[in-house]
């Protein structure tokens, strides 16, 4: 062919860091008794009522499209259960039903971004926004988080970055991949920020259930003037362990979700039948399984904390979702994240992601996930050690003469 299309692909999203976790995943295949941290894919098994549902729908003939917006039940117990935990007020139709939060991110995109607008995001983030943006040629504009403010977006940080072409407001709360969670306060400050500047804030909650000691999530669109300028995203895959069922939803004014409709409907027809009666039987069934779950991410979260503690490796404080961003230049070993990473994979045989994949503007930081039990954790951490003293070892043995 005289066009590479696979180098403008690449060139055009941006999938250099992605082929690392490729890489780092086929390196693992080839290992035995790998603990892998990688991922947030949860190690929790959908609950069993959940799945169940989704049994009893197959075998009702829920094999066929449905409406592009989704079910009508399902859309209904979605808008109870954002009101049921402190969200604006929704009809039915202002509710749309995706193959998943990450699906959403790109419908959102397309329906909303012009060449030369730009997307604010917080940095590191969840990358898919940005590959998003990047699709429509929008500009992404990112604000660069540290550990002064624990990895939280704050209105004084955002506030510069701001201009004429500014159109949408990121705000991961809690934070993927920082495990950190933005103050009540803060995000009322990041509203009224984006109430000044006329911009639309996509509110990224869907770990907003999973949230750790005093830490509550403050839904954006229950802010009064909010509502009518908020998508908030989220979905089933987290607190429900059903990454693989491939469903989230969006939460708009009918003049957003119509729009974003449309390309849903170009790009899916609709969310799987069976995977929709699934989220239904966990938006309107016992809740808790979801409390059981978060206990069991904050026992695997004390465990990674004591790990790093005793190996002398800062983090933020972990706040909610299942993730702990932690401080590979606080080991003073001298290589980047990255390599700690490979490293660590190589001869610990433990996987976790550098904070890089995640648009982190320094090489220092990694993404720990709670995916594995807490035994397991505890052997990690013990790897862990075992690799940094390795390391250390080599650092101090004198040279070759």
């Amino acid at each position: 062919m005289s066009i590479d299309y696979a180098a403008r692909l690449a060139d055009r999203v941006k999938l250099t860091e992605e082929h690392l976790i490729t890489r780092m995943l086929n390196i693992a295949d080839g290992l035995d008794d790998v603990i892998k941290m990688g991922r947030g894919d949860p190690d929790l098994d959908t609950p069993a009522h959940i799945i169940k549902a989704g049994q009893e729908a197959l075998a009702n003939g829920a094999t066929h499209y449905t409406h592009p917006q989704g079910i009508q039940p399902l859309r209904e117990a979605i808008a109870r259960n954002i009101r049921d935990y402190g969200g604006a007020a929704y009809d039915p139709d202002e509710i749309m039903v995706t193959p998943g939060g990450q699906h959403g991110m790109f419908v959102i995109a397309l329906a909303l971004l012009n060449p030369g607008d730009e997307i604010i995001v917080p940095c590191p983030g969840y990358n898919p926004y940005s590959q998003a943006a990047e699709m429509t040629d929008a500009r992404v504009v990112k604000v660069p988080m540290g550990m002064e403010t624990n990895f939280t977006l704050t209105a004084d940080m955002i506030r510069p970055h701001i201009t004429d072409r500014s159109k949408i407001l990121v705000l991961i709360n809690p934070n993927n991949p920082t495990g950190t969670v933005t103050p009540v306060e803060e995000v009322r400050k990041i509203a009224q920020l984006a109430q000044e500047h006329d911009l639309i804030v996509i509110s990224d909650e869907i770990y907003s259930r999973l949230t750790f000691g005093n830490h509550k999530v403050l839904p954006v669109a229950s802010i009064p003037g909010m509502r009518e300028r908020t998508i908030t995203l989220s979905g089933f895959s987290k607190a429900y362990a059903m990454t693989g069922w491939r469903i989230g939803y969006l939460a708009a004014p009918r003049e957003l979700i119509t729009p974003m409709s449309e390309i849903n409907h170009a790009f899916a027809i609709s969310t799987a039948a069976v995977s929709q009666h699934a989220a239904l039987a966990a938006a309107s069934g016992p809740q808790d399984c979801v409390e059981e779950m978060r206990r069991i991410y904050d026992e695997r979260r004390r465990a990674i904390c004591e790990g790093l503690d005793a190996v002398g490796m800062r983090y933020a404080e972990p706040q909610g979702g299942f993730y702990v961003y932690a401080d590979v230049a606080s080991l003073g070993l001298g290589i980047t994240a990255g390599t700690f990473c490979e490293r660590l994979l190589a001869d610990g045989k433990v996987m976790m992601y550098p904070g890089t994949i995640y648009g982190d503007h320094t090489d220092d930081f990694v993404r720990m996930s709670m995916t594995q039990p807490a035994d397991r954790i505890r052997v990690a951490m013990t790897r862990i050690g075992e690799v940094v003293a390795a390391i250390r070892a080599e650092r101090a043995a004198p040279a070759d003469a």
